[in-house]
């Protein structure tokens, strides 16, 4: 192995510590640089390992956290309709309870020779995530793209809803209603949409409806983005006397309207509920939900147009591209109740 380092340095004009970085796929060597070493590999008759083979023009990775939230298959729908008019196949990776991690399907890609990757809510929007995972897959020269979630330890296009924008909308929208005892029902804390919501939250209620932060404290309640966990949320938030509730996903709202509906309130009546996706079909929930409409289309148009430049050579700005959202008002949001109804107690199953 020494021997060989010494044959390809030589070859390519770069250290042995060079030629090392790059047949194990690490951050810190230009392009030009690997290209060199990757040459030189040619030239001598090495064969190269797996990850720095010639990669499929054809293939692209789409990495979702799930499908149950339809969220991500309309995420998916678009980006693959988009890489398909562009000439790319997508291949769909999707982690599942119990199955492959996004580590695990992200080499899975990097092995089949995918020519790029676009991450959808990955662990990049998770704060307490190890970012080297990003560093070690653009050492292995993978071109990617990451949606929703940024952080400024990655060197890579994001593409974000304005997060912020969205909560003022709803918060907005619902103080115009006459609320003011307005909840904000989220995932956890980590993420950064969440932490962003929660940034919004607190200062649209403080320039909307004039409450202070130590009001707003009490009405912010963390959950799990699903079903279950919005009806655990909502619970917590009509025990404290909200009138209406903000969710950061549509899926958390039908799960709020689960919850007020089994303490006896009416969903607008006594309770409005504002969700966050404009997910497909959810304009067909009993009542129809209102929500924040991101703005799906655009950004997985923008997405594949950054991954697209990264493959050719010309990359996009490693910066955050943010979209903006839009109110869609249906029929789960109402003026807010002249008197507030004690919900009854749940029964004991």
């Amino acid at each position: 192995m020494t021997a060989r380092l010494a044959d390809i340095a030589a070859q390519a004009g770069v250290s042995e510590a060079t030629v090392s970085r790059v047949l194990n796929g690490k951050p810190g060597v230009s392009a030009t640089t690997r290209q060199s070493v990757l040459a030189a590999l040619d030239v001598l008759g090495y064969e190269r390992p797996v990850r720095l083979r010639q990669r499929s023009a054809g293939l692209v990775g789409l990495i979702t956290p799930e499908l149950e939230n339809p969220i991500f298959p309309a995420f998916a729908q678009v980006i693959g309709q988009a890489l398909t008019r562009q000439g790319y196949t997508p291949v769909l990776a999707t982690q599942t309870p119990g199955g492959s991690t996004e580590d695990e399907l992200t080499e899975m890609l990097v092995d089949r020779g995918v020519a790029g990757i676009i991450f959808v809510s990955g662990l990049h929007a998770d704060t307490s995530a190890d970012t080297q995972r990003y560093e070690r897959l653009r050492g292995q020269g993978v071109p990617f793209v990451l949606i929703n979630g940024f952080s400024a330890k990655v060197q890579a296009p994001f593409i974000s809803p304005d997060d912020r924008a969205a909560v003022d909308l709803a918060v907005t929208h619902l103080g115009a209603l006459g609320h003011r005892r307005i909840g904000l029902a989220l995932g956890p804390e980590r993420f950064v949409p969440v932490q962003r919501k929660i940034e919004g939250f607190a200062r649209a209620m403080q320039e909307r409806l004039q409450t202070g932060p130590a009001e707003v404290a009490p009405y912010i309640q963390h959950s799990l983005f699903t079903l279950e966990g919005g009806q655990a949320a909502a619970s917590a938030l009509i025990q404290r006397g909200a009138t209406a509730i903000v969710c950061a996903s549509d899926m958390m709202a039908l799960g709020a309207i689960r919850a007020a509906r089994q303490r006896g309130l009416d969903v607008p009546r006594d309770l409005s509920v504002v969700g966050f996706d404009d997910s497909p079909l959810i304009a067909f929930t009993d009542p129809p939900l209102t929500t924040i409409r991101q703005p799906v289309t655009a950004m997985g148009q923008a997405a594949v147009r950054a991954l697209l430049e990264e493959i050719g050579g010309t990359p996009a700005p490693h910066s955050e591209f943010i979209f903006h959202p839009e109110l869609v008002v249906r029929g789960s949001t109402a003026s807010a109740p002249k008197t507030t109804r004690i919900p009854r107690p749940l029964r004991a199953p």
